[in-house]
This record gives structure tokens, sequence and C-alpha cells, in this order.
């Protein structure tokens, strides 16, 4: 099997649970992933299969959505709900003074990850050395939060839906608007609404997915990356492309690209992979090729 599976991920699990379901339901070794979901959290993760599993790094630059449900006074070592509470204070923050903190969190912002997660120190994963009860310097990272919106707010509990790019922590964003509002503040639930231009929508549950019908909700793996123009080729161009070759401008109808735009390279109505554009050597470089 290849194609895509946009699963809506169950709480409770890890996102690597999730895909070993399916690669046993699917009868596939070769099955990946974009962008983990903490077991904590729901909602869309898409699903590999097959040679399709060369898009998954593509994919996974993409923005993302998420709707949050925070607690404020407690702060846990891990960001969220799951974790041991380190210290609880008490809450009066009214509902203009939230809006206010959160006007500050939109945009370009610096943040550090959490200590429990999958990101690597020196080769190890943070979350192995924070078990092993070591603590490490984090470097901040720069990441943007497009949209920002309070959805709920009742005393010490509110609800956020956030629009943000790639290796946004949720957790950490929740954090740090505790600490704004000098109470503190976990996560206690996260949904996953959107990624890559999909929607939770028009995912499908782990429980409704059997050896039987898995074929059913596999999609063309094409479907990922829709968002990108399209280049139509020759036959001799898509050998060319196939075989890691690159494509000269000159060869091409229309080649009026952005330097370093990602292009799906299509034969037909044959998708051949994903090509980058090289304006300063005039040619559609190869960044992943979907061989047969």
């Amino acid at each position: 099997m290849k194609g895509l599976i946009l699963l809506n991920k169950p709480k409770g699990i890890t996102s690597f649970s999730a895909v070993r379901k399916i690669k046993w339901l699917a009868n596939e070794k070769r099955v990946g992933h974009t962008g983990t979901l903490d077991p904590l959290a729901t909602g869309v993760l898409p699903v590999f299969l097959g040679r399709a599993t060369a898009l998954a790094g593509i994919v996974l630059d993409a923005d993302k959505s998420y709707i949050a449900t925070v607690k404020l006074g407690i702060v846990t070592d891990t960001c969220d709900i799951t974790g041991e509470v380190l210290c609880e204070k008490k809450v009066n923050v009214t509902r203009e003074e939230l809006l206010s903190v959160l006007e500050q969190f939109k945009g370009e912002i610096s943040q550090i990850p959490p200590m429990y997660s999958a990101l690597k120190k020196d080769g190890v994963r943070l979350y192995d050395l924070a078990r092993q009860g070591k603590t490490v310097e984090i470097e901040p990272r720069q990441v943007n939060v497009s949209r920002l919106e309070l959805i709920d707010f009742d005393k010490d509990t509110f609800k956020i839906e956030v629009d943000c790019s790639k290796g946004t922590y949720i957790r950490s964003l929740c954090r740090d608007i505790g600490e704004k509002l000098g109470t503190g503040a976990t996560m206690t639930d996260l949904v996953r609404t959107k990624t890559g231009g999909f929607d939770i929508s028009k995912t499908v549950s782990l429980d409704d997915l059997t050896k039987e019908n898995i074929s059913d909700f596999i999609m063309p793996e094409e479907n990922a990356l829709l968002n990108l123009r399209e280049v139509k080729v020759s036959p001799k161009q898509a050998i060319r492309f196939s075989n890691g070759g690159q494509l000269a401008y000159e060869r091409l109808k229309n080649a009026n690209f952005e330097n370093g735009e990602l292009l799906r390279v299509k034969f037909e109505d044959k998708f051949l992979g994903v090509g980058i554009a090289d304006n300063e050597n005039s040619q559609i470089a190869i960044k992943c090729v979907i061989k047969e």
C-alpha cells in the first residue's frame, strides 16, 4: 500500500503507537507520520505509507492549528496536566487581563521548549534527561503565532485557538501565558485541528480502521502537497527527474518561480515528486522523488 491516511489520533497513546497500529493493519513496513502529538493530545496526524513516506519531512514544515485548554494556578514539570505539580497559586484573573496577556504572544515570539520533549541535547532526548532527574540549558527558538484567540474563559480555566508555525510548543505557550499572568498555568487538553491544509473533519478514527477497510481511507500522497504549484513535464523530462536529474528552466513552460519554492512535478496525471526552484542555476533541483 502507498498513500496518505489522515488519522485523528486518540488520547492516551503516542504518535508512534498509532503508526505501529496502522503499520499492522496495512501490512506495510514503511509507515511514517508528520508532527508528533503527545499522548495527551488528539487530532490531525497525517500518516504516510510505502513510498509516500518520502514526503513526511516536507509536510512536517507546514503551519498548524490547535485548540488548547489551560488551567491557571498550577505549574507542572511537563507543562501539562500529566506531569508532577511543582506549585499551586491562587487565581484572580479577569478576562481583560487575560486578553491583554494573549496579545503579547502574537506574531514572532521567542520560546523555550519544555524539558519533557523529544528534542535532543548532545544526542540525547530531553525527556530521557528529565526522567533521569537532569536539567540542561535549552536554547530558545523563534516561532510564529499568527493567530491566538480566546474562545472560552471561566474563573481559572480558559480555552484558546492557535495558528502557529512549525516547531511551536503549545505546552510552552500555555506555561508562558501563566507566567505573564503571575499565576502559573498548565495545559489540560490539546486538539490539533489543522495541519498542512488538512482539517480534523477529514480525519478517520483509529478505532474505525480495520484490515478489511483500511484501503478505503488511503488517499493519494499528492493530496498532502496541493498547496504547492504544479509543474508539468515532458516524457523525457519525467524520466530525467525520476532518475534524479535536474530540470532546466529553458525546457519548461512558464518557469517563473521564486527561488527555493517547492513544486509538484507531474507527467500527465502522474505525480513524480517534489522539486525546488534554483534560480541561480536556472533549474528545478530534486527535493524528493516518488518512485514506483
